[in-house]
């Protein structure tokens, strides 16, 4: 049955767009019978938190503030719904917090609070031996980069498996020293893919260890001409574009490969937030004509794309598909790594904000952790 319990809460409010966050107190929420409630003891930050406090009222116009942001939590299970089933109360998990979706908007399912309600299909246990500041590293970035590899309007490789079997493919990372680019790259070897990726040199070692067969380095003037002369006798299964100007230099390459023509886009090259009213407009059309540039390039060279929504996954067969049907095992038999590697910023909700500070600075092959 549901249980009825309550617990004091606390959360770190986003009160206003462009504004630091605010502790307060904040109300338990009941679960429903589909659902569970976890408490958090680590959270991570992602760029997508300090854009939304930078510009809510453009990335998340459905959600009314104050509201409680954060997409990747670790904690221990306190509440399981009557329909539950996997899990139980004790279990030690990691979950994609999914209260920012459109089709959610609430903020009971935010991260950045001490108790938060989860779902089944979007949380996994982790083991005895891997810590919550370890696992919290993983929700964000392992669904987009699910999102963008598995679904089947992108670019719909196999799914994930223990002991894969090679598909005779090679999926292209650009920028896979990014959070998505680690989970990236893990998930499709596990598909059964080769990679190649691109990172700054001194993360090439790294990347070498989660998998990727060639790394390049994506500063390099010759990088888009070596990577094709790479893809020669090799068939692409698409390709993963993550960070600033990744989606042009896919499209670059790709125009000049064998195989599959479709780049998942993880990352928008937009121009500066405006932190006025009169810039928007101007802003706007930036976008838009980015867009449309990139759009009548790719068509030009035969190349598709789209951008991904890392929170599709709540709504469709991925989510079950990978934090229920790989993640779990993946991680008690070492088959997959989380990554980035933590670094705890420090421990408690007030210190979320100074997280989210520090990532807008810029961070390379690590993610930012903070432990309640």
């Amino acid at each position: 049955m549901t249980a009825k319990a309550s617990y004091a809460n606390e959360a770190a409010f986003l009160v206003a767009k462009n504004t630091p966050l605010q502790l307060g107190s904040s109300s338990y929420t009941p679960l429903g019978i589909d659902e569970m409630v976890v408490k958090n003891v680590a959270v991570a930050v992602n760029p997508y938190d300090w854009i939304i406090q930078e510009v809510a009222n453009i990335a998340v116009s459905w959600v009314k503030l104050p509201f409680i942001l954060g997409t990747d939590v670790a904690g221990d299970i306190v509440e399981v719904g009557a329909n539950v089933t996997r899990f139980r109360k004790g279990d030690r998990v990691v979950a994609h917090a999914i209260g920012l979706d459109k089709r959610v908007n609430r903020a009971c399912e935010g991260g950045f609070q001490q108790y938060t309600v989860i779902r089944p299909n979007l949380t996994s246990q982790i083991p005895d031996s891997m810590s919550y500041e370890t696992a919290c590293v993983i929700p964000l970035a392992f669904s987009t980069a699910s999102c963008g590899l598995f679904q089947q309007r992108f670019l719909a490789i196999p799914s994930p498996r223990i002991d894969p079997v090679p598909v005779g493919k090679t999926l292209l990372v650009w920028g896979g020293s990014t959070a998505v680019g680690c989970n990236a790259i893990q998930l499709a070897r596990a598909a059964g893919c080769e990679v190649i990726a691109t990172a700054s040199p001194k993360n090439h070692e790294y990347l070498m260890t989660l998998g990727a067969a060639k790394v390049f380095d994506y500063r390099s003037e010759t990088v888009v001409d070596d990577i094709i002369a790479a893809f020669r006798g090799r068939k692409t299964a698409g390709a993963a574009a993550i960070g600033t100007g990744s989606l042009n230099k896919c499209i670059d390459v790709l125009s000049g490969c064998e195989g599959s023509k479709f780049v998942s886009g993880a990352t928008l090259d937009l121009p500066p937030f405006p932190k006025s009213g009169p810039d928007f407009p101007r802003f706007v059309l930036t976008v838009v004509g980015r867009l449309m540039w990139l759009t009548i390039k790719a068509r030009m060279n035969g190349v598709r794309f789209e951008m991904i929504n890392g929170s599709e996954l709540v709504a469709n067969e991925v989510g079950k598909m990978v934090y229920e049907d790989f993640l779990p095992t993946a991680l008690k038999k070492g088959k997959f790594i989380p990554a980035p590697p933590p670094r705890v910023v420090g421990h408690g909700l007030e210190k979320v904000q100074e997280a989210m500070d520090l990532s807008k600075k810029g961070v390379s092959a690590e993610k930012l952790v903070v432990r309640l």
